[in-house]
């Protein structure tokens, strides 16, 4: 406010005329002085001591300069202020202050109060100081008003009033002044906007059709200056494409009537000869009364845009037929992840409509698991945003689960890129999407039959390793359980000798059952299958099973009637039933139940598809099932690993399992657990079905040791130990036994021996030759010699996959002297012998 003068803002006589009249009235000396060069710009009734000497000498012009700086730095917006001044005066002063800012001040004075005597010396004395006319200047003294205070208040106040007045009137001054400046400035900068804007602004009067405003954009636009159009108010309708020239014309009369159509777009002929598309925006003028009295409007040239726009129709026109016929299914996503556009393929993946999907929230689509993948993915590629260094182009490719209609799930590979505007700022995401169902569901498969090769690779491994341990480790058991025997037999069970080789012999049978148990994993185990009825098999072992799972366990039997029948070793159903009996015992604490189960089932080519494992055929099938603790998915793996124990230290070795798992492939079957954590287990063995007719089951042997009758049998063993503790038993059997430690030894000794030699009893695995090539030979010679061939694991030489040749005597390593008694005997006994 500054810049302001009170001067420039009020009619200053007229409040000059003010002022004369609130003299003559009060009597009161009044001025107003300008607060910025202290300038008089009213003054009436001042007083000649004043004007004639106070004001005109230097020294007391001093005084008087003083008082009204006093007055001024003390006064406040709507208060007076009263001073005394060095000349001996009273002046009041009242400030003028006009938005904020004093402009003037008021003044009232001089005058004397009534009452006061004014002291006539100082005044003299003052006059000579000054060098004022002594006479003259007591007369200007007497000449001063005098007031009383009462009235002086009055006069105060009304000179508020009066400044009030003049404020209201400099205020409103500086309001139009302000209007005024806004309007130019307005109009100004108006019309540097209708005159730079790239589009033509104009105005056309009703109903004659003139123009009264064409901006300069027109010349570019049109071609034709802003006075052609001024000149010829028909103009628009001479240069219009003749396509539009009916639409011109209906439109003006339209407008006419009072109807404006607010924005269109036609062609025009530009002056050069080039057509142009023409956006017009019009609004229609009204007077008070509501007569239309003009147009007002905008013409844009948007011949590019169109131009863009039909190149895009036409792209789009063409992508639009690829995304419709393309297998793969595309969509667009805005940056809140609401869809935008989705491709027909929808309903060949998911059974949706296109209208149906675009409804669809991404947590209605996708699995919980591909739902939280895609946020983080989302928040992660954000999170790039910020990088100078991301790559704008980038590309995201992800495995999802979506839902179908009918809720099944399928696997999309889905390659997701953002869209961007202009700046390279993403606003959407664009994705392609393709069915990789029937590839997830292959490498499922394929990680499943992988998992299964390591499986089996792993079993193999220890079957081999089973195999390798099981030739020298059955030795060394023999001898040991051998010599053990044979020193029982030369003492009295009342002897302290008799109790330590006994324990010797007892530890050397769980030894060989340790090691049948590995055999039997690694199918090794050398079997005699027969044919039989699994329920003759079970219904004769059931006394024994009950004796060992205790008498907590509640032991159920559900034969199935007329029961296929299969082929295998009758003694591998009662390690079956064993193993799985003891496991489901251990399992359950306290009171429970054990079921055996047997039934006929038949697998399909179809069933066997889905289900890997499954082999198609007809099986009998024999099932174990416990309501013990379970097992979780976790152990459930790891079950038919050797070892593998969830037992207690010293409650099982972990091969009962194992054992049964390598029966049941050595029969060719298969097997499947059911089992979860405090629900029971069951095991389901699958055994092929056989035709023929089945064996009775043998019942138990308790005769005594069979003891020869003075044959002659020939030993042969590379391992020492065997040969000489194999000869001694032999012996105290009642047998003649002449010994060899190779093949070429035991040719030699028959060939040379006088007497008959009625058993060969020959080790299978020999450095020089093998058992069976040794028996081949002394049969040459020897045709009605009997055969026996011992072994500590399973030999392809007189057996495959375990299973014995068709007539080949066999014992197992080690064996007991009953056993070696029973064998040898019972090959001796027999018609027919090795040919």
């Amino acid at each position: 406010m500054n810049n302001y003068h009170l001067a420039a803002l009020i009619d200053l006589p007229a409040v000059q005329k003010m002022a004369n009249a609130n003299y003559k009235a009060s009597g009161m000396p009044i001025g107003i002085i300008d607060a910025f060069d202290g300038s008089i710009l009213v003054e009436t009734g001042w007083q000649e001591i004043c004007i004639k000497f106070h004001r005109s000498n230097p020294e007391s012009l001093k005084r008087c300069q003083a008082s009204d700086n006093y007055i001024k730095h003390h006064l406040i917006k709507g208060g007076a202020c009263r001073y005394k001044c060095k000349n001996g005066l009273w002046d009041i002063g009242i400030p003028i202050v006009v938005a904020g800012s004093q402009l003037a001040t008021l003044f009232l004075g001089q005058f004397f109060y009534e009452g006061e005597i004014p002291d006539r010396d100082f005044f003299i004395r003052q006059a000579v100081e000054f060098g004022y006319n002594l006479d003259d200047y007591l007369s200007a003294l007497d000449q001063v008003p005098v007031f009383k205070i009462e009235k002086v208040k009055y006069i105060i106040e009304y000179n508020k009033s009066l400044v009030d007045f003049i404020t209201d009137l400099a205020e409103d001054s500086i309001s139009k002044n302000n209007m005024h400046r806004a309007l130019l400035e307005s109009e100004q900068r108006y019309r540097r906007l209708t005159e730079n804007s790239p589009d033509m602004i104009y105005r056309i009067s009703l109903p004659d059709g003139n123009y009264e405003y064409v901006s300069s954009a027109a010349t570019r636009i049109f071609g034709h200056p802003p006075q052609a159009w001024y000149d010829n108010p028909f103009l628009i309708r001479e240069i219009t494409h003749p396509d539009w020239h009916s639409f011109f014309e209906e439109e003006w009369e339209n407008i006419l009537k009072g109807h404006v159509r607010p924005t269109y777009e036609y062609k025009i002929i530009h002056k050069d000869g080039s057509i142009r598309w023409i956006n017009q925006r019009t609004i229609l003028v009204k007077d008070d009364s509501g007569r239309p009295v003009a147009i007002e409007g905008v013409a844009t040239d948007i011949t590019e845009r169109k131009c863009v726009e039909n190149a895009l129709f036409e792209s789009e026109n063409k992508y639009r037929l690829i995304a419709e016929n393309t297998a793969d299914l595309i969509s667009t996503l805005d940056m809140n992840l609401n869809f935008t556009y989705i491709s027909p393929g929808i309903m060949r993946l998911r059974g949706f409509t296109v209208e149906e999907a675009m409804k669809q929230t991404l947590d209605q689509i996708l699995t919980p698991e591909s739902m939280s993948l895609a946020l983080d993915v989302f928040e992660k590629e954000m999170l790039l945003e910020d990088c100078s260094t991301a790559d704008p182009d980038r590309t995201r490719i992800l495995e999802l689960e979506e839902y179908k209609r009918d809720g099944s799930i399928i696997w999309l590979e889905v390659s997701l890129t953002f869209l961007r505007n202009k700046d390279r700022k993403p606003v959407g995401i664009l994705t392609v999407a393709r069915d990789i169902t029937e590839r997830k569901q292959a490498e499922k498969e394929r990680e499943n039959l992988q998992s299964q090769l390591f499986q089996a690779q792993k079993m193999e491994s220890v079957g081999r390793l089973a195999g390798g341990v099981a030739h020298d480790f059955n030795n060394m058991l023999s001898a040991i359980l051998g010599h053990a025997q044979l020193a029982m037999m030369q003492c009295t069970p009342s002897e302290p000798i008799h109790t330590h080789l006994k324990v010797i012999e007892d530890s050397a049978h769980r030894s060989a059952d340790l090691t049948r148990q590995l055999l039997a994993f690694a199918r090794k185990q050398t079997i005699a299958p027969k044919i039989l009825d699994i329920n003759d098999t079970v219904s004769g072992m059931l006394k024994m099973l009950l004796r060992l799972i205790g008498e907590d366990i509640d032991l159920v039997w559900m034969p199935k009637a007329d029961l296929w029948q299969v082929k295998i070793d009758p003694s591998q159903i009662d390690q079956l039933l064993a193993n799985l009996c003891v496991n489901a015992r251990d399992s359950i604490a306290g009171v429970g139940k054990i079921t055996i189960k047997t039934e006929n089932i038949t697998f399909d080519d179809a069933y066997c598809a889905a289900h890997l494992g499954f082999t198609s055929g007809e099986y009998v099938m024999l099932a174990v099932s416990d309501n013990g603790c379970g097992m979780d998915e976790k152990t459930l793996p790891h079950i038919f690993e050797p070892f593998f124990t969830t037992k207690e230290v010293g409650r099982g070795t972990g091969l009962g399992l194992s054992t049964v798992y390598g029966i049941v492939k050595q029969n060719n079957g298969f097997i499947n657990v059911y089992s979860e954590p405090d629900k029971g287990t069951t095991l389901k063995i699958y055994l092929p079905r056989v035709v023929g007719e089945a064996i009775e089951p043998s019942a138990e042997n308790t005769a005594e040791i069979p003891k020869g009758r003075g044959e002659t049998v020939l030993l042969v063993d590379d391992e020492p130990m065997i040969l000489n503790v194999s000869r001694e038993m032999l012996e105290q059997l009642g047998y003649a036994v002449l010994i060899a430690s190779t093949p070429c030894e035991a040719i030699r000794m028959a060939r040379e021996y006088a007497g008959k030699i009625h058993l060969l009893i020959t080790d299978v695995v020999m450095p020089e030759s093998t058992g069976l090539d040794l028996a081949k030979n002394i049969v040459s010679f020897y045709p009605k010699i009997r055969l026996l061939f011992m072994s500590g694991y399973t030999s392809n030489v007189i057996a495959h996959h375990g299973v014995l040749d068709e007539g080949v005597n066999f014992v197992q390593k080690p064996f007991s002297i009953q056993v070696l008694a029973a064998k040898v005997r019972e090959t001796l006994d027999q018609e027919h012998t090795f040919s």
